[in-house]
């Protein structure tokens, strides 16, 4: 065969060697991205936006934070201490009435000891929040929400109307990690995401701020209620 043709030949083997690399380099980054994605759902999107739009940097450390948390072991709560928490959770809501800024700061150490008694890391806080968003990654930028919200509070920058929705959307997240945890099919403790706190709520004694008669008992749902929904005004009045 002519020297010509036989270098034709080894140039086109080496084009297409290497577009076949290129093809299974992207193929795999496409694959990563995409069980990155259904992983993390919101919080991929989130780290993408912390990185600058750099999507490879955004997943490698979404990759660590699988590598180092995902096979940690929680505990679901004893039946008593999640009522107390629940309990407890509802009297933050109360309190907000009287002063958003301490409801809202006892909230965000209420999450942080919630985590804690689950099973998270709990030295430092940057620790606990990238392990919860290893489990629970559709709900834990409302416990940053909060916490940041709370450090604004401290430093009396964070007006009642951030306050409150901080807290109504940290509900969620605190929902999530209180509510009992059933096995999945892989063997990770997840929780299902579609019950409510509400369902515990009725075997617990009233929070100490709710009156005791029917009227003051209206009045008390009627004030969980605007949290929940956003119909409150400023000023901690419903």
């Amino acid at each position: 065969m002519p020297t010509v043709a036989i270098s034709i030949v080894v140039v086109v083997a080496v084009v297409l060697a290497i577009a076949f690399a290129i093809r299974l380099v992207r193929g795999g980054a496409s694959r990563r991205e995409r069980v990155l994605r259904r992983r993390f759902g919101l919080e991929y999107e989130l780290t993408v936006t912390q990185h600058g739009g750099d999507c490879r940097a955004a997943e490698r450390e979404l990759e660590e934070r699988l590598l180092r948390y995902g096979e940690l072991k929680t505990e679901p709560l004893p039946g008593e201490l999640r009522e107390r928490y629940v309990a407890e959770w509802a009297g933050a809501q109360e309190e907000f009435i009287e002063s958003p800024e301490r409801a809202v700061a006892g909230a965000d150490q209420l999450l942080a000891r919630l985590a804690r008694d689950r099973g998270y890391p709990s030295d430092r806080y940057e620790e606990q929040v990238a392990a919860l968003s290893v489990h629970h990654a559709d709900w834990v930028q409302g416990y940053r929400r909060l916490h940041d919200a709370a450090a604004r509070a401290r430093e009396g920058r964070a007006d009642t109307e951030e306050l409150r929705e901080a807290l109504v959307h940290a509900r969620p997240f605190f929902e999530d990690l209180v509510r009992p945890p059933h096995h999945s099919a892989n063997g990770r403790h997840e929780t299902t995401g579609h019950e409510t706190t509400r369902q515990a709520a009725p075997h617990h004694a009233a929070p100490h701020h709710a009156a005791t008669d029917h009227d003051g008992r209206a009045h008390g749902r009627r004030q969980r209620w605007a949290l929940r929904t956003g119909h409150a005004r400023k000023g901690g009045a419903w």
